[in-house]
């Protein structure tokens, strides 16, 4: 069960929130580029000058920047919602949710070429967790190792016990070396990041080689 005194601030707590204002402030300054492309292009100025070809152009590039702010915008409005409201833990294993998305997952990976193999540890214990934050947050990391990866090349999906009574959940691929991201699977990254540390898991990730680790305590 969780401590009555859940409501005091702790290091915990505090260094979430810092988290919460760096990405929300990362996700305005996101946002705030495809807006300032769209000001700068929509000008009346501009389009009084431009050609019904030149107009049509305009409109195709600034459909792509609209799309680009929207998808800013979800990822504001996810944030927020991950900040504000709590969510339920339960006492569950974690076998049946990692063959549940490697089940939603496999047929992306197959048509691409690739492979995703999925293990669970039988020493794993259930955890105290939430099932929609847990799957949301191994499915953006699926999506964003498929991203990063190629044809004959296979992610590995993985839970097992560590000695600290935690599960630690993996999910990498051991050939793929990427320099950097492009920033809305960065922002998925950081939803991910925040829809873990929302059940007082830990998330930590590199890209040289691609790995994320997820870790939570067992339940007691």
């Amino acid at each position: 069960m969780l401590s009555k005194d859940e409501s005091l601030e702790s290091p915990v707590q505090e260094a979430t929130t810092e988290a919460f204002w760096s990405s929300l402030s990362r996700g305005i300054h996101s946002a705030a580029q495809p807006l300032t492309i769209l000001r700068a292009s929509l000008g009346k100025d501009q389009t009084d000058r431009m050609s019904l070809i030149e107009l049509r152009k305009l409109a195709t590039s600034s459909a792509m920047e609209v799309e680009r702010v929207c998808t800013f915008f979800n990822f504001l409005q996810q944030l927020v919602v991950i900040e504000s409201v709590k969510p339920q833990l339960l006492e569950m294993p974690i076998q049946p949710l990692i063959a549940y998305v490697t089940d939603g997952f496999n047929l992306l990976f197959e048509r691409d070429g690739m492979f995703l193999r999925s293990m669970v540890a039988d020493s794993c214990q259930p955890l105290l967790i939430n099932r929609a934050r847990t799957l949301q947050a191994l499915s953006s990391v699926l999506l964003i190792a498929h991203g990063v990866s190629h044809a004959q090349d296979t992610v590995e999906l993985t839970a097992s016990s560590s000695s600290s009574n935690a599960v630690k959940v993996v999910v990498r691929n051991v050939k793929s070396y990427v320099d950097a991201m492009n920033e809305e699977a960065s922002l998925s990254m950081v939803l991910a990041d925040a829809n873990i540390r929302s059940q007082r898991g830990s998330f930590s990730w590199t890209l040289q080689p691609f790995s994320v680790q997820i870790q939570f305590d067992e339940a007691f």
